[in-house]
């Protein structure tokens, strides 16, 4: 099913100077509220993967585990989630990766992944890439392989993509500037 980006883009509250000060913060929550416009988005890429042989859906926390779960489940694969360093249980693997502020850290399970795997990693936004990267970093210690990165917002104009270059990136909005 081919949902409108028009739409979403129109479900999605911009909220200015959160966190911080000259920060617009992308609002995913109006967009999930909403059941037709959830489920679009979710087909969508569905739709997008459905001919990749999807083994689990790599998703980082937080608001990527909402997506990522519900595609998962319209997928028919496994869900697993990439946390903040010390959230996990068992033995993981780290990586780290910077933020503008600092570096921080993401993890997985050691036994996340059976290697040669197939995965769609996902996460609702696409801003400097780094977070992406360090999940696509920790996919491959775990020897699976990356059938795509999908993001439901990308900011493009923050090009994120030049740390994902190598792998079939989709997002379903894109802002072009920080005023759009």
């Amino acid at each position: 099913m081919a949902i409108d980006s028009g739409r979403l883009k129109g479900a999605i509250r911009s909220v200015p100077d959160f966190p911080k000060k000259g920060i617009v913060f992308r609002d995913i929550t109006t967009l999930i509220r909403d059941p037709g416009l959830f489920k679009g988005a979710v087909d969508a890429v569905r739709d997008w993967c459905r001919d990749r042989g999807i083994d689990a859906v790599v998703c980082t926390e937080s608001r990527g585990f909402i997506f990522g779960a519900a595609i998962a489940y319209a997928l028919g694969a496994g869900v697993v989630p990439v946390r903040k360093k010390g959230k996990l249980p068992h033995e993981t693997f780290a990586e780290e990766y910077e933020l503008e502020y600092g570096i921080d850290a993401l993890e997985i399970h050691r036994d996340a992944l059976p290697a040669g795997s197939t995965v769609l990693i996902v996460d609702d936004l696409l801003a400097t890439g780094g977070t992406a990267a360090a999940t696509a970093r920790l996919v491959k210690k775990l020897g699976a392989k990356i059938a795509g990165i999908v993001f439901v917002i990308e900011l493009a104009f923050l090009n994120g993509r030049e740390k994902l270059k190598g792998y079939d990136v989709h997002s379903l909005v894109r802002y072009a500037s920080e005023g759009e």
